[in-house]
């Protein structure tokens, strides 16, 4: 029987690693860094380290969705 493993979200946390990110959106660390390149997930610097904002995860999901709402209508 597999188990599925979950991590724990910590809701506190106001700014995540790329790696936390990706994880939250349950994609890989590269397609992150691709992400915040084009500018399409927000990202800032506290020194030399790369952290994405908490909240600029749930808005990027709502970006997308609203961006592709008309194409599945379209397609429907």
């Amino acid at each position: 029987m597999a188990t599925a493993h979950l991590t724990a979200v910590d809701s506190t946390l106001v700014l995540l690693t790329v790696e936390e990110a990706a994880r939250r959106l349950q994609i890989g660390r590269t397609v992150c860094y691709r992400l915040i390149r084009s500018g399409e997930l927000e990202s800032i610097t506290v020194g030399q380290l790369r952290r994405v904002p908490a909240d600029a995860v749930p808005e990027f999901v709502t970006r997308r969705r609203k961006s592709q709402r008309p194409t599945i209508a379209a397609a429907a």
